[in-house]
């Protein structure tokens, strides 16, 4: 069976007709209605549809937003996003403030150039630099000039991407299709002191190309093991564990030793990859061995070889707000329509006319097929 998800809402008329998507000008005309408490239900959604509200120059409105969470509505690290994005489009914002369930964001220009967000000043602790940049990387890369941003807080946390999974995967993927971003750490910033700092630059991308992804040959596996303000040696035990658990496996790696000095508190990491195409990592944490950090970022690994998919299930998900504004078609396969799947898909299809198909068979394949509309996001006349 295959479920469709058809977009149909059409985006602004100077779209439409080739013309600069972006500009100077307020934006006028009727909020888009988003209800913030369906599917997945957190901040996925908030920073999916204002990272598109500000690319499209589409106003849009959020209702009973994260409504069924533990802590309703926005909080300390939601607030960094939606301030970020207002300064980079000038939005006029109502609604942002901690608890808030409701927020009208009108995006009014969008401002390439430099800029530096600090997540630690909104938050007090380790917010994600990595879902901070995702948010401003979808706008930012359909400006007509380049934006170098300078991101402080959580570079290495729970519950977020790392920012070498930015690196390594997620940005290697979005070049295939044209999107122009570097990433490089200044810092480590491990939870809960924060601290990080990672520098990016993102070039106007122009027309983005479509993703093909469905073949299980896959790239070669590396993989780091660091450690901050520990000894060297658990980051060793952890590469030693990891390369003897893939060894057993019938798979070889490189996995490269750091040792830190300039984060602000101790941590320890393991990650690996396959380039453009799937990321594994585990986080130390007091009373963990290292054997053990290395196994929980192994085990995804072969569960992901398992499953036979092309990309695994983070990068399936982070991928579509991009395909979905690019200029031809996209196909690959996932180990399965994850929860933060399916609600990004239903996000962009409040936004643009693009036809997400995703199969319910394992691993799944999903297929985004950009309407006319999509095609023609031109880079913002604004800088």
């Amino acid at each position: 069976m295959t479920v469709l998800l058809a977009l149909v809402h059409l985006l602004p008329d100077r779209i439409l007709r080739g013309e600069h998507a972006i500009t100077a000008e307020t934006v006028s005309g009727q909020p888009l209605l988003i209800d913030g408490s369906y599917g997945e239900g957190g901040g996925q959604i908030l920073r999916t549809a204002l990272g598109l509200a500000v690319a499209l120059r589409q106003p849009v409105q959020l209702i009973q937003v994260r409504a069924h969470r533990p802590k309703a509505g926005l909080q300390p690290q939601h607030l960094t996003v939606v301030r970020a994005l207002r300064e980079i489009s000038a939005a006029v914002v109502t609604g942002d403030a901690v608890g808030s369930t409701a927020l009208s964001f009108v995006p009014r220009s969008l401002r390439a150039g430099s800029h530096r967000f600090d997540i630690g000043a909104t938050t007090g602790s380790a917010g994600s630099v990595s879902l901070l940049f995702q948010a401003l990387l979808l706008p930012l890369a359909f400006a007509a000039a380049p934006s170098r941003l300078t991101l402080v807080g959580g570079t290495h946390v729970p519950w977020s991407p790392p920012v070498h999974y930015l690196t390594e995967v997620f940005l290697p993927a979005l070049e295939e299709i044209g999107v122009e971003a570097r990433v490089q750490l200044r810092r480590w910033g491990w939870y809960p002191a924060g601290g990080g700092e990672v520098e990016a630059t993102i070039g106007p991308s122009g027309a983005l190309g479509g993703f093909r992804a469905e073949s299980t040959v896959m790239p070669p596996i590396t993989g780091l093991s660091a450690v901050s303000r520990l000894p060297r040696s658990i980051a060793e035990r952890q590469r030693h564990r990891a390369l003897e658990r893939l060894a057993a496996a019938g798979l070889a790696a490189e996995i490269a030793v750091e040792e830190d000095a300039s984060a602000r508190g101790p941590g320890t990491f393991l990650f690996l990859a396959r380039r453009g195409r799937a990321g594994f990592s585990a986080l130390g944490r007091r009373g963990v061995p290292a054997e053990r950090v290395a196994d929980e970022a192994v085990d995804e690994l072969l569960a992901h070889r398992a499953a036979g998919a092309a990309v695994d299930q983070h990068l399936a998900d982070q991928l579509v707000p991009f395909l979905a504004l690019a200029g031809a078609p996209s196909s690959y396969t996932c180990p399965a329509v994850s929860g933060h799947l399916a609600t990004v898909a239903w996000v962009v299809e409040q936004f643009v006319p693009t036809r997400v198909a995703m199969d319910a068979g394992l691993p799944t394949r999903v297929r985004i097929t950009p309407g006319r509309a999509a095609a023609a996001v031109p880079p913002s006349g604004g800088g």
